[in-house]
């Protein structure tokens, strides 16, 4: 790769793009939201934010000074992120904290770039993170999961016209903006439910002596004002 190469690339980076018309922004936030309420469908796209709530364990984890043993994403939307450290402490608590907080969190940044214009730093972006996840993936599911997410985005990115580009990179912010939200519903839901005590509401609880419900309350914080501030830059710039 010649010295021309690598600066048209740097500059595709670092350049902004035209803004997308009204309706594409509007059809993409209808397109989402019915990922994620329509039964059938939440099924299948809900993989997606189970790798951004196991990438934000395995971030935090590793940020924080622990060793990440791997990452598991199974057929059933579940997925477990092993790492090794001290088991109480800040690090522990910010790893923990960080799965149902990532979807919603990833979403606001997505929409700060697409309001600044950057739809193909978000795209090389999101891609470059799949790439290093799929390092710590221990699975052949969650291989296979992560190489397609990846690929797709890759493919988006060099062989579609920026219009494309463009609805792909709304249509994903979206998605975590609004799916951030729902798994917190489920999370709630389940510990009604089944009372298990193994959701991280309940280690973060038993790591902090606090009670679960205060874990989840912030965990909807963190969601509906990433979806508040999200949507805001989406549909104000």
């Amino acid at each position: 790769m010649n010295v021309a190469s690598i600066t048209e690339m740097w500059d595709r980076l670092t350049g902004t793009q035209p803004d997308p018309s009204r309706w594409l922004i509007g059809a993409t936030a209808l397109l989402a939201l019915a990922a994620v309420l329509v039964r059938g469908v939440w099924h299948v796209t809900r993989n997606a934010v189970t790798i951004a709530h196991e990438g934000g364990h395995g971030l935090l984890a590793l940020l924080t000074g622990r060793r990440l043993e791997g990452i598991r994403l199974h057929s059933d939307t579940s997925g477990l992120t092993v790492s090794r450290g001290r088991p109480r402490g800040p690090g522990m608590v910010l790893t923990a904290a960080a799965g149902y907080t990532a979807p919603p969190l990833l979403g606001l940044a997505g929409a700060a770039l697409l309001a600044a214009g950057h739809i193909t730093a978000l795209l090389w972006g999101a891609t470059a993170l799949l790439l290093v996840m799929l390092v710590m993936i221990r699975n052949a599911y969650g291989a296979l999961t992560v190489v397609i997410t990846g690929a797709l985005f890759l493919l988006v990115s060099w062989l579609t016209k920026a219009q494309v580009q463009a609805a792909f990179a709304y249509l994903v912010v979206w998605f975590l903006l609004v799916g951030g939200a729902r798994p917190v519903f489920e999370l709630q839901s389940t510990r009604r439910r089944e009372r298990s005590g193994t959701s991280d509401a309940d280690q973060l609880a038993r790591l902090t002596h606090t009670p679960a419900a205060l874990w989840l309350l912030l965990f909807y914080a963190v969601a509906i004002c990433s979806l508040i501030g999200g949507a805001r830059w989406l549909l104000l710039q």
